[in-house]
């Protein structure tokens, strides 16, 4: 087996379990499980997974003065990003809501022309028309009713925040602190959020159906501890710019699952918006430059990273 193919396979690994979060989500969600409370769950196991992951790696766990302020900051962002895509699945199917988060590298191209005057080209104009395109096929859900506004507004907050926080760490203080340290701290700030909005009824329901733990465990080990670790070594294998097109994979695998798993109706219209939506990020991606943006995982495996190089 190649490094290429063991690349490229770890790559999907890496989206396809980011691409997991309805399938554990919507199970506590559908229990009557609030959203702040499953986040709370989500964030409360990834923070020791992180933290064993960092002990692991030979990392250590400060921080300067400086670094504290930005990264609750960082922090409230994901949080926001996490919670309105969560609730918007109580609006709008997890399918179309997985499709509409996945328009975030547009979004981020966009602030980087906007904040940072990068240049934008043809192709990235067309691929914006592009998306939006598929985004005004996906206004209808598949029984062809309009879908919730709400629902809409809150998925585009979701990207907004993300891709706005997406920004915010290759820049100042934020881009010399390891990625999975900001992602340790990141959720840990986010977690305290969340911890205020817990609803102690919670673990009544979960007792009442011990699967639901699972999810809850679940929710933490896939979109986050085996997302990162695979993703890390797919870009010491086949470089950040294919695995970044791979994240392509991401809103298939949450189509999917909403389909085959929740039962989610799938027109051929709503198909070819996901289409539309899906080819349009992954050519921004191809041809822009904003790569470094969405895999900041180089860092994280110092050790791996100084070996690829001596095998370069």
């Amino acid at each position: 087996m190649t490094d290429t193919f063991k690349g490229y396979s770890l790559g999907v690994i890496a989206a396809a379990s980011y691409g997991l979060n309805p399938l554990f989500a919507l199970p506590l969600l559908s229990a009557g499980v609030d959203a702040y409370s499953v986040l709370f769950l989500r964030y409360f196991f990834a923070v020791p997974m992180l933290a064993v992951m960092m002990i692991a790696r030979g990392r250590g766990f400060g921080l300067r003065r400086g670094q504290v302020v930005p990264l609750a900051l960082l922090g409230i962002l994901m949080a926001f990003s996490s919670l309105t895509l969560y609730v918007s699945y109580t609006y709008i199917g997890a399918a179309i809501a997985s499709t509409l988060l996945f328009v975030y590298p547009i979004l981020v191209t966009i602030i980087m022309a906007a904040v940072y005057h990068e240049r934008v080209g043809l192709m990235t104009v067309l691929c914006i028309l592009l998306a939006t395109t598929g985004i005004g096929l996906l206004y209808r859900g598949g029984d062809g009713a309009v879908l919730d506004a709400r629902g809409l507004l809150l998925v585009f907050l979701s990207a907004l925040s993300y891709a706005i926080y997406l920004v915010a760490v290759n820049r100042g203080q934020m881009k010399e602190i390891p990625t999975l340290k900001l992602t340790l701290y990141v959720i840990a700030f986010g977690l305290l959020l969340f911890a205020f909005r817990f609803r102690l009824e919670t673990f009544a329901i979960l007792s009442a159906n011990p699967w639901l733990w699972l999810s809850a465990f679940s929710m933490a080990l896939f979109p986050t501890a085996v997302s990162l670790i695979c993703t890390s070594a797919a870009i010491h294998k086949i470089g950040s710019t294919p695995v970044a097109i791979l994240g392509a994979m991401e809103p298939v695998t949450a189509v999917a699952i909403a389909i085959l798993v929740f039962h989610e109706a799938l027109t051929l219209r709503l198909a070819v918006g996901i289409s539309l939506v899906i080819a349009s990020v992954t050519l921004i991606i191809a041809g822009g430059s904003i790569t470094h943006h969405l895999l900041r995982v180089r860092k994280m495996f110092p050790r791996l990273k100084r070996r690829w190089r001596r095998r370069e």
